[in-house]
């Protein structure tokens, strides 16, 4: 069976983030510029091989203190580290149109094992004759575990930030003829 390369279509793809302040409330972010591939036996997604990478400084919460923030040695370090990168080990189907997805991601020279959700859209082509396939991925990781550690104390003692990010990508694939 010949491999096929899906790219992802960065202009109907979006990526975001979500994290807790002041335990209350959930400020979103997004990561306006990223990229990435899968590569599929035939047009299954099963054990399919999937990279992608994110421009650290393309972080945008709408708040452009904020975002700096965020690039500077307090949380990101994006002069040093400009990319979050993802590599898949595994990609099986869970139930439905639902996957599991599993793989190492790599945040500020650190890489995990991470999981999250992966559940299938849908598959079209699209008015020019490509072939479109969607998926919304999903899930939490710990920030800490990546050396994203800076915090700071509330009034009441309390931690400013929460530790858990939920991630959320909706990811359109382009498959290349």
């Amino acid at each position: 069976m010949s491999q096929t390369t899906w790219n992802v279509d960065v202009a109907h793809s979006e990526v975001q983030f979500k994290v807790k302040h002041l335990v209350i409330s959930t400020v979103t972010g997004f990561f306006r510029t990223f990229s990435g591939s899968a590569l599929t036996n035939g047009d299954s997604f099963e054990n399919a091989n999937v990279n992608f990478t994110i421009d650290v400084n393309s972080v945008d919460t709408g708040q452009p203190g904020r975002d700096e923030h965020l690039r500077n040695a307090d949380f990101f370090e994006a002069e040093k580290f400009p990319e979050f990168r993802f590599v898949s080990t595994s990609l099986k189907k869970d139930k439905g149109d639902l996957y599991k997805l599993v793989g190492d991601l790599t945040i500020k020279g650190v890489t995990k094992e991470v999981e999250l959700a992966a559940e299938y859209g849908g598959t079209e082509r699209d008015p020019w004759g490509n072939t479109k396939v969607g998926f919304e991925v999903s899930g939490t990781i710990d920030r800490k575990e990546f050396g994203v550690t800076f915090n700071s104390l509330t009034e009441t003692g309390g931690l400013a930030l929460g530790e858990n990010i939920k991630i959320l990508a909706n990811i359109q694939l382009a498959k290349q003829a």
